[in-house]
C-alpha cells in the first residue's frame, strides 16, 4: 500500500508558478515510480509527468513541456512538480500516482495509487 497526500494547489494568475508537492508512505518509495496527472471539468483526467524511481528519467505532456519540471526527493518520500509561466489552460485538480515499479508510463491505468488531488486555478 502506497498513501499520497497531495498539496501546494492554489490560485495563481497566468504567468506565475506553483509548486506541488506529493507525500508519500507506505510501501518503499525509492521502488516505485510516480506521476502528476490532472482533470479540468467536464475532461478526462490526463497525463502531466512521470518520473522513474531513481529520478533518472522524466516524461512530460507536450503542452506542458519546457514549463514544468517533475522531480523527486527518496530521503523525504516526497515528489514534486514545479510549474511555471502557468496558463489558463493549465486549470485543473492535479493527482499524483504511484505505480508498483521502478519505470515511469504514461499510461493512467498503469498507475496504482492515487492522491484525493489539489486544485490549481489559473486567472488570465
Amino acid at each position: 500500500q502506497v498513501q499520497l497526500v497531495e498539496s501546494g494547489g492554489g490560485l495563481v494568475q497566468a504567468g506565475g508558478s506553483l509548486r506541488l508537492s506529493c507525500a508519500a508512505s507506505g510501501r518503499t518509495f525509492s521502488s516505485v515510480a510516480m506521476g502528476w496527472f490532472r482533470q479540468a471539468p467536464g475532461k478526462e483526467r490526463e497525463f502531466v509527468a512521470a518520473i522513474s524511481w531513481s529520478g533518472g528519467r522524466t516524461y512530460y505532456a507536450d503542452s506542458v513541456k519546457g514549463r514544468f519540471t517533475i522531480s523527486r526527493d527518496n530521503a523525504k518520500n516526497t515528489v514534486y512538480l514545479q510549474m511555471n509561466s502557468l496558463k489558463p489552460e493549465d486549470t485543473a485538480v492535479y493527482y499524483c500516482a504511484a505505480r508498483v515499479s521502478p519505470l515511469a508510463t504514461l499510461i493512467l491505468n498503469e498507475y496504482r495509487y492515487w492522491g484525493q488531488g489539489t486544485q490549481v486555478t489559473v486567472s488570465s
